[in-house]
């Protein structure tokens, strides 16, 4: 007898001359023993997605709408439960980010000490097979780095980038001009000193603080605190100083990242540079607490033209359950998310290490290695190619 739950769930449908549909909510699904009597023209038209706690199970689609001829193939996500990071990595996590960027690496030379340099880094990417990653630190610019790292280490594409705190003058289109003229690929709206973060300032949280809060308070002690940035005017609309430096971002053909900004600004910001005609706009680390955007949220800043960034560090560290993120990735769709490690601590794991622990436990929770190379590779490759 077959038991069948309701289970949510991504269904993909390879029609005639390679043609894919996709269609994704709540069905019932039989669960089907995966025995003799089980094979042969019955499991010729289902494939299933086994997962690593239950690999005598496949998954039988019934009820689907729309319906589909017998001669389509149904491939089922299921959702499994993920709660902690996967640090078994198998070889399909590491096949499915061969040839991926990191879009978001912080390692030395840096004002904060980091486990790696980034020259040493592109030696560890090239031989674990991936491509390339963009150097990010809160206070310096890194295009001039990332050519020398390009140069040092043949076969691998360093970026550079830019964010826009006090240290470059905070919404500078000077900075963003010579950054452009640089070559960076990146920039960053501000992170440590937005108005929205409050981790760095004296009399903010005190749990769970990310490195750069020292660096912040010590820095107020000693009477260096200008007043917090905000890309938004008193009317809640995209002040001057940000639509000058979204515009330089366009003339470059840069990524704009809303980095640490809160929510109100990081909808406008989107739907500014829609307005622009920016080509390329990243949602930063959409699970980080000051950013905290629900799936729901992700979803329409996607539809508004968006990628969503999803970073390791985030869950890894327990400041974001993983369940949210997984939710989050299959509201938005993995077309439109992006997966960074946000590594260089000398407390985590080594970057090349962490990004396959990400794409292990995405796998885990029931999503496709296609789906995560979408995410570590296509995505990324197309954002900064």
């Amino acid at each position: 007898m077959q038991r069948t739950h309701s289970a949510c769930i991504r269904v993909r449908v390879a029609g005639s001359k390679g043609s894919v549909r996709e269609y994704w909510g709540k069905f019932r699904v039989a669960i089907l023993p995966l025995t003799p009597s089980s094979s042969g023209r019955r499991q010729t038209r289902t494939k299933a997605l086994f997962s690593r706690k239950n690999r005598s199970k496949i998954w039988k689609i019934s009820n689907l709408t729309p319906s589909f001829p017998a001669c389509h193939t149904a491939f089922a996500m299921s959702a499994q439960a993920v709660t902690a990071t996967s640090t078994s990595v198998s070889e399909a996590a590491w096949k499915a980010i061969e040839g991926g960027y990191d879009l978001q690496v912080h390692v030395a030379p840096d004002v904060i000490e980091r486990r790696i340099d980034d020259i040493d880094l592109g030696h560890e990417f090239l031989k674990r097979g991936l491509q390339g990653f963009v150097l990010k630190s809160h206070y310096l610019p890194t295009a001039e780095r990332a050519k020398v790292v390009t140069k040092a280490v043949p076969g691998i594409h360093a970026f550079g980038a830019l964010t826009l705190n006090h240290s470059v003058g905070g919404l500078n289109p000077v900075a963003v001009e010579l950054s452009g003229r640089s070559g960076a690929k990146i920039v960053w709206m501000p992170t440590v000193d937005a108005a929205n973060e409050t981790a760095g300032r004296v009399g903010g949280p005190n749990t769970k603080l990310p490195f750069w809060a020292k660096i912040q308070r010590e820095l107020a002690a000693t009477g260096i605190a200008p007043p917090p940035l905000t890309v938004l005017d008193e009317h809640g609309n995209l002040n001057e100083a940000a639509r000058r430096c979204l515009e330089l971002i366009r003339q470059h053909n840069m990524i704009l990242a809303t980095g640490h900004l809160g929510r109100k600004e990081i909808y406008a910001l989107v739907r500014g540079a829609r307005e622009m005609k920016l080509q390329r706009v990243l949602v930063t680390h959409a699970e980080f607490p000051s950013q905290s955007l629900t799936g729901d949220e992700q979803a329409e800043l996607a539809q508004e033209g968006a990628f969503i960034e999803h970073c390791f560090t985030t869950m890894h560290t327990g400041k974001s359950p993983w369940e949210d993120v997984m939710v989050s990735i299959r509201k938005a769709g993995p077309e439109r998310c992006v997966i960074s490690t946000d590594l260089g601590q000398t407390i985590n794991p080594p970057v090349s290490e962490g990004f396959a622990m990400f794409a292990q436990t995405l796998m885990d929770a029931g999503f496709f290695p296609a789906d995560v190379r979408v995410m570590a590779v296509t995505n990324p490759s197309a954002l900064v190619n």
